[in-house]
This record gives C-alpha cells, sequence and structure tokens, in this order.
C-alpha cells in the first residue's frame, strides 16, 4: 500500500496564480488546499494540518510575516513564503519569524518543487525519521556526535562541531545570520557577522569537497545560510 500523498496548503489572493500552483503541484502528486486570505489560512491550518505550507506576504486581511508569526505559536508545519518582496530585509523578517524557505516572483515550478522537497525532508528529520543525516560525501552522526567526509572521520572543535550541528538540525533551510550566531553564540553575539563567516569558511575546509566553490553549505546572499541535502544523501 501506497503513502498518502503530502497536503500543501497554497495561500495566495492571485486567482491566476492560485489556480496554477494547485493545478501544477496535483500533477506532481500532492493533495492540495487553496484558500486566498490570511483568516482562511488560519482555520484550514487548524482543520487540515497540512504538511507545507506556501503562503504569498501580500494577502488582502492579514500580512503574511504576521500570519507566519501567529501559525508558529502553535505549529511547526514547513512554511516556504512566495512573494514579490525581493529585498533582504523582507526576506529577513519572514525567516526571522518562523518561514523556512523564501522564493522570489517571478519563479519557476520547478525551482518551487524542488524548495517543498527539501521542507518535507526537513519536516521528516524534526520528526525523528533521520537519526544519520547524509549529503553527498557528508555524513554526521548527531547522536554519536562523529562527522565523515567520504568514510573518514572529520575532526572539528567543538564551535565547529556545534555550529555543523545547528545547520544539520535545520538543513534545506534558509537560516539567517541572526538565527545562527543566538543558537550557537548566545544572543549577546547576533550581530557579530564577521565572527560567523570565520567559523563558516573552517567548516567547509572541512566538509566540502572544493572549500572554494561549497555546494553543501552554501551562501543565501545577504540573508544568511543553507545546508543542502544533495542527491545520495
Amino acid at each position: 500500500m501506497s503513502s498518502a500523498p503530502a497536503h500543501i496548503l497554497v495561500v495566495e489572493d492571485d486567482p491566476a496564480l492560485r489556480r496554477f500552483l494547485r493545478t501544477s503541484l496535483d500533477a506532481c502528486g500532492y493533495a492540495v488546499s487553496d484558500v486566498a486570505t490570511g483568516q482562511e489560512a488560519l482555520g484550514r491550518m487548524a482543520l487540515e494540518r497540512p504538511d507545507v505550507m506556501v503562503l504569498d506576504l501580500g494577502l488582502p486581511d492579514l500580512d503574511g510575516v504576521d500570519l507566519v508569526a501567529r501559525v508558529r505559536e502553535w505549529s511547526e508545519t514547513p512554511i516556504i513564503v512566495v512573494s514579490s518582496r525581493d529585498s533582504d530585509a523582507s526576506k529577513i523578517l519572514a525567516l526571522d519569524r518562523g518561514a523556512d524557505d523564501y522564493v522570489t516572483k517571478p519563479f519557476s515550478i520547478g525551482e518551487l518543487l524542488a524548495r517543498i522537497r527539501a521542507a518535507l525532508r526537513h519536516r521528516l528529520r524534526r520528526q525523528g525519521v533521520e537519526p544519520v543525516w547524509r549529503s553527498g560525501p557528508l555524513e554526521v552522526d548527531l547522536s554519536r556526535r562523529e562527522v565523515r567526509k567520504d568514510g573518514a572521520p572529520v575532526r572539528l572543535t567543538p564551535r565547529e562541531y556545534d555550529l555543523l550541528r545547528f545547520f544539520v538540525l535545520h538543513a534545506d533551510r534558509v537560516v539567517t545570520h541572526q538565527q545562527v550566531l543566538k543558537e550557537v553564540w548566545g544572543q549577546a553575539q547576533i550581530h557579530e557577522t564577521q565572527y560567523l563567516r570565520v567559523f563558516v569558511g573552517r567548516v567547509r575546509q572541512k566538509i566540502e569537497p572544493d572549500p572554494a566553490q561549497p555546494h553543501l553549505l552554501v551562501t543565501e546572499s545577504g540573508v544568511g545560510y543553507r545546508l543542502r541535502t544533495l542527491d545520495g544523501g
């Protein structure tokens, strides 16, 4: 017996785009619900408990960022923001309020599908389905605090390991500089972005096949970082 399809809730006030997303996601095998307002979204979230929310920020009754914050008061459902607001400040605000990812309009359906797959992987990890995280040549065993690349042990300092562990726990999700600094170094260090870049560089030297062109731990320009789950991982 096959498992039930993942349920996607689309929150978009543009009828044409909402119809396009519903049709495209349905064709890819997802179960899809769609609404046009923030209040409708809150009701569907409580009633249907979808696996992923795809959210436009420009809603007629409630700003999408506020909707993210309200959902985060009681739900960990992954939220992918889809918006024409393309400034770094808008992205950072949505991510800091609890969004898992941010896609700028216009976008390709292929890009959105990839982000949905990544969000679903992240959701499974939070439920404890993947005790050992793998991506390409990298393997991280959080229970044993062991890291391997191409099967060989990787030696990390305690702080480097704490940083990598944070990225693993949020793999496939964009995390802002401030989120990383707060969780790994503490509230007092949330503005030390240059300090964070130094440590990210050190971790890349140890985990990336080519640290000069990182493919695992990638920079989201002006916003933060994303640890990617590569094919074969």
